[in-house]
């Protein structure tokens, strides 16, 4: 009997068409096409469905799919067993990783189809303002644990959603990791996070590792025109959609062009933000706790940056007040950072006393435990903004200080 990728095969051919060409009807890449037809990926519903009515088979692929897929069931619930006792078995796993296992066990074992590391995936862009760094990334590293052996026992059809899971917790740890000064380490992350990404054939996934790894970067030590060249390759990548992740995007590539000193092209970028965030769907903008959302603040808080570095001082003042009003407490740290941009605009107006006061205030008021690595960065921003003539006073000194304590 023929396999489903053996018939897609046929069918394709009999219709004269080449993989590029069914590409382009069905909107699958023709690598993930190719991949099928030889064996080596599982089809899914939604690729069984298009073939079948672009290349007009009455139904047979949609059989053929439906047949593989009840045949390769039980195969996946037995692999996933025998993956997930033998790591809570195994007596060099942390407990968290262990119990996890055991969880995904007893789930595959009721409910084998439910795939739930989407709603995982989103639980840590929720809880990434909440947690300490410790506890994050202790959840994080028993969860990934266990996907890592979900992925190396599932080569079915549940593996394009594990890679887009493990993209977006990748991202996470990689964010964590900068934010606490970690930065090679977290360069490491970056990388596994886009190869991760690139392997799901989800364009929307490798566009989101991306942007945030633009925006990253602007805090993490990179040239900035070393940044401005990894936006400008994943541009290419955005569809007419407005999403999350295309903004996010856009905000990197704005507060890199501002550090390379290109203002013009950043005040540009931020007009074509506004255009794009003006369509987002409400759920997105008012995601407001998540990683994954784009709420109002953070267009804000990316104008503030843009206008501060250009000098554009009405523009920012305008940004910083309504990106205040609009941060959840839940995001102290951020709303601090935004605050330190305002420090630094006074220090450009020509204010450096209260400039230097005012960082001295917001760094003093916000808790130790959540300075952080990026906080630093914008005030080494802020110290960067007082000019040369002006740097022997004891309170840009004092700031200096601070910063490389």
């Amino acid at each position: 009997m023929d396999t489903f990728g053996q018939l897609l095969r046929r069918h394709r051919e009999s219709a004269g068409l080449s993989l590029r060409q069914l590409d382009s009807l069905i909107h699958f890449q023709y690598s993930h096409i190719s991949q099928v037809e030889r064996g080596e990926r599982r089809p899914t519903e939604a690729l069984a469905t298009n073939c079948d009515r672009v290349l007009g088979a009455d139904g047979t692929l949609i059989e053929a799919y439906r047949i593989e897929r009840a045949g390769t069931t039980d195969m996946h619930r037995r692999a996933m067993l025998r993956a997930m006792t033998a790591l809570a078995a195994a007596p060099a796993v942390a407990p968290l990783a262990g119990l996890e296992a055991l969880r995904h066990g007893l789930g595959d074992m009721v409910t084998p189809d439910r795939d739930e590391w989407e709603q995982i995936a989103a639980d840590h862009g929720h809880g990434y303002y909440r947690q300490s760094h410790a506890a994050l990334m202790a959840q994080l590293g028993a969860d990934l644990t266990v996907l890592q052996h979900q992925l190396a026992a599932d080569s079915g059809v549940r593996r394009a959603g594990l890679l887009r899971a493990a993209s977006r917790l990748s991202v996470i740890v990689a964010l964590s990791l900068v934010a606490s000064g970690q930065t090679v380490m977290g360069r490491r992350w970056w990388k596994t996070a886009h190869r991760v990404a690139d392997e799901s054939g989800d364009t929307e996934t490798r566009v989101l590792a991306r942007a945030w790894d633009v925006v990253n970067s602007c805090y993490d030590g990179r040239s900035p025109s070393a940044v401005v060249v990894l936006s400008d390759e994943v541009l290419p990548m955005l569809g007419r959609q407005a999403t999350a992740a295309a903004c996010g995007l856009l905000a990197g590539r704005a507060q890199a062009l501002s550090l390379a000193r290109r203002h013009a092209d950043a005040v540009a970028t931020v007009r074509q933000l506004a255009d794009l965030a003006q369509q987002l769907p409400a759920a997105i903008v008012d995601d407001v706790e998540s990683l994954w959302g784009w709420p109002e603040h953070r267009f804000h808080h990316t104008e503030s940056w843009v206008y501060t570095h250009a000098g554009r001082l009405v523009d920012a003042e305008a940004a910083q007040e309504r990106a205040l009003d609009l941060y959840p407490a839940s995001q102290a740290r951020l709303r601090a950072q935004v605050q330190l941009q305002q420090a630094a605009r006074l220090i450009r107006g020509g204010h450096i006393p209260d400039g230097l006061r005012y960082a001295a205030d917001t760094l003093d008021a916000l808790p130790a435990h959540l300075h952080n690595h990026l906080l630093r960065s914008v005030a080494t921003q802020v110290a960067a903004a007082v000019p040369r003539t002006e740097r022997s006073r004891p309170a840009f000194v004092d700031l200096t200080d601070r910063v490389r304590a």
